[in-house]
């Protein structure tokens, strides 16, 4: 087959979304499927002063990675703090991803599959359809408008109603959508999704890549870590759904009182106000975003990992950094809705422990309850890394596509 992937982040883009499609792109190659990308030039977790050349001028390019044609366009760069350039961008990025694909793609694909959010490529992919005749499978990460309108960062009702007419249009329109977990399911079959036409993709983590591996390792080195504090660690976007606020709080409340130190990696529009905010706390340490190879070494280095989301994110996400940690062999420890389908999944491979979210006090006893038990963090994490293995590898995922893609194209092979 001919597969289109579309992505706003690509490698060497640092981040979730560019690795996952990275990862299944590099799958489909080595089975023997030819494989395009429609993605920005390089911006996200990156810095641009030392990316070579070819990413710092020209408007488009085509180049090769790991198998895969990768086709990019220059974004306008608009502040990502700012929600209406941010959408501004988006809409530009959407339309210029139409063009290129026009000019560049080649050979015409069989199937477009798209990363969602911004809804805005779903688009670009229905009008690439229009010129090539191919299937479109559109792959929903984050339920927006409802996340933004939870946060109450989008609070304008006639863009509320623009963006839902966009959402249940899209659902309707392509020929299949992907989800990654089954309350992401429902939503999409409430708001649009056509029955059997809808279906649970779960995220994947690189078991290959992210392995259990030696606590007293470099990084405890570098920082001074000494083999008895206990470490547990964010990693992400600090952004607005991320209640890092109560981390903080948790971490004021315990003190030196315990040896444990949190750090927080990572960068964000929060990231200033955060740091501001733990000011003066010896257990709390920010780094910036790392590199996949620094972020699985942060993954060895911690006893626990921390997954935080605000009480008011009533999607039913499943952070990906929890799938990190469970390939990590670490235990996770989660303060996010607990009628969601991350503690539904953290439960179902016992993993880990969970409190409700924004409750600083109850994270606090469930961190000093998790140090306290070395046993307890080992066989959490011995569960997470079989339950990744077993559920959430590349090749998994990879084979459900194909399936579904077979589903929309009998003739392929």
């Amino acid at each position: 087959m001919n597969i289109l992937l579309i992505s706003a982040y690509f490698p060497p883009d640092v981040g979730s979304a560019s690795h996952l499609f990275a990862d299944i792109g590099e799958e489909l190659v080595r089975r023997q499927h030819e494989v395009t990308v429609l993605t920005n030039y390089p911006s996200y977790n990156v810095d641009l002063n030392t990316l070579p050349a070819r990413y710092r001028t020209g408007r488009g390019m085509k180049e090769q990675y790991e198998g895969m044609t990768v086709i990019r366009t220059k974004p306008l760069g608009m502040p990502r703090h700012i929600p209406w350039l941010r959408g501004l961008d988006q809409v530009s990025s959407a339309m210029q991803f139409v063009l290129a694909g026009l000019r560049f793609g080649g050979s015409k694909p069989d199937v477009i599959l798209v990363y969602s959010p911004p809804l805005f490529y779903g688009v670009t992919a229905l009008a690439l359809r229009v010129f090539t005749g191919a299937k479109v499978v559109l792959n929903i990460q984050d339920l927006f408008p409802q996340s933004a309108v939870d946060l109450k960062l989008l609070k304008n009702r006639f863009l509320i109603g623009l963006f839902r007419t966009l959402e249940s249009s899209l659902y309707r329109r392509v020929d299949h959508v992907t989800v990654h977990s089954p309350g992401n399911q429902a939503h999409v079959e409430r708001h649009g999704g056509r029955g059997g036409r809808v279906t649970v993709a779960p995220n994947v983590v690189d078991t290959e890549a992210i392995r259990p591996g030696s606590r007293e390792n470099d990084f405890r080195r570098r920082h001074g870590i000494s083999a008895t504090t206990v470490v547990f660690s964010f990693a992400g976007v600090l952004g607005y759904s991320q209640d890092l606020d109560t981390v903080i709080e948790a971490a004021r409340a315990l003190g030196s009182a315990h040896n444990l130190v949190v750090y927080i990696v990572g960068d964000g529009v929060e990231k200033p106000r955060l740091v501001q905010k733990a000011g003066g706390l010896d257990n709390v340490r920010f780094l910036p975003m790392l590199p996949k190879s620094g972020y699985a070494e942060l993954l060895h280095a911690s006893d626990v990992g921390l997954v935080t989301l605000r009480a008011a994110v009533r999607t039913p996400v499943v952070p990906s950094k929890i799938l990190s940690l469970m390939a990590a062999g670490r235990a996770v420890l989660a303060a996010l809705p607990l009628d969601g389908d991350a503690p539904r999944l953290i439960g179902e491979a016992e993993c880990g422990r969970c409190v409700e979210p924004e409750n600083a006090p109850a994270l606090a006893e469930a961190m000093v309850a998790l140090a306290k038990d070395p046993a307890m963090m080992a066989e959490f994490g011995r569960h997470g890394r079989s339950y990744a293995e077993h559920h959430l590898t590349v090749g998994a995922s990879a084979s459900l596509y194909e399936q579904i893609f077979q589903t929309l194209l009998p003739e392929a092979t």
